[in-house]
């Protein structure tokens, strides 16, 4: 890892790559401090934005290998659904959308000016399943993907391709029922949503990576820490961060680096996800 630069810009490969999963519109609210219980509190600024987590990893992983990365996903048809496509189309990630008689999800993101974040979800998160007519006979043309939600056939069609990582967010039940082995899960190891035994998995992904923020991770099964990677300037906001990172490994690792190296990639790309508002 002697060379490694944290101030490099990165550039993979070419390589082609695919997020499944799910997408939402936040509204990104900045405040002085997140509120306590009965406080009114107002905010100082506000900003929109196509986002969630396959939105903010596909973005990164384009950055990466300076092209575009095909997002799947699951948008309801109406106004915030549109906007959606809009906005990461012209972001430049290539989009197959399965269109529900459902409303699109919402989230606030409450941001502190220490940098801190709170989230909260509205709705039910629309997501790809193997039934819908998306691009599941390509899964095997794909050098890497990243799942964020879908269901067990899913799962089992996106094996086809040569890397496959996922976020423990899929749900303990639905990676066991698939019966697919992943070459990687990622996850946080502090966010209750995404913490999971990954010794309970049938069969065990080859690697479990949990992230604790600034204090690096875990790696399993070998068990072995990583360190965090300072960011360039400021932490602003910490929205998307672990999405970057988890973006960042896969495509590393897909583009056949060593783990050590995408490890350290996907901490900078982490890092520097905290320095702006927003996840891009």
């Amino acid at each position: 890892m002697n060379d490694f630069v944290p101030n490099k810009i990165f550039k993979l490969p070419k390589l082609n790559l695919a997020v499944i999963g799910h997408v939402e519109w936040v509204t990104f609210l900045k405040v002085d401090r997140l509120p306590i219980a009965g406080e009114i509190s107002h905010a100082k600024d506000y900003f929109e934005e196509a986002a969630g987590g396959a939105a903010v990893t596909a973005f990164q992983m384009s950055k990466l290998i300076n092209g575009p990365v095909d997002l799947i996903t699951s948008l309801g048809k109406d106004t915030y659904g549109e906007k959606c496509y809009e906005r990461l189309t012209k972001l430049g990630l290539n989009l197959y959308v399965a269109w529900r008689d459902k409303p699109t999800r919402k989230g606030i993101s409450l941001i502190s000016t220490g940098g801190e974040r709170a989230i909260t979800v509205i709705g039910e998160r629309l997501q790809p399943i193997g039934t819908d007519d998306l691009p599941w006979s390509k899964m095997k043309d794909y050098d890497g993907i990243f799942l964020t939600a879908t269901d067990e056939e899913g799962i089992r069609l996106a094996r086809k391709t040569k890397f496959l990582s996922a976020t423990p967010r899929i749900g303990t039940n639905t990676l066991i029922n698939s019966k697919v082995k992943l070459n990687a899960l990622i996850g946080s190891g502090l966010d209750p949503g995404e913490k999971i035994n990954y010794k309970e998995l049938t069969p065990k992904p080859d690697i479990y990576i949990s992230t604790e923020g600034k204090s690096g991770g875990k790696i399993y099964p070998k068990e072995y820490k990583y360190k965090s990677i300072k960011p360039s300037s400021e932490e602003i906001d910490s929205y998307g961060c672990g999405d970057c990172f988890a973006g960042a490994v896969t495509a590393s690792l897909s583009a056949k680096l060593s783990l050590d190296k995408a490890i350290r990639i996907g901490a900078y790309c982490g890092a520097e996800c905290s320095t702006h508002y927003g996840p891009y």
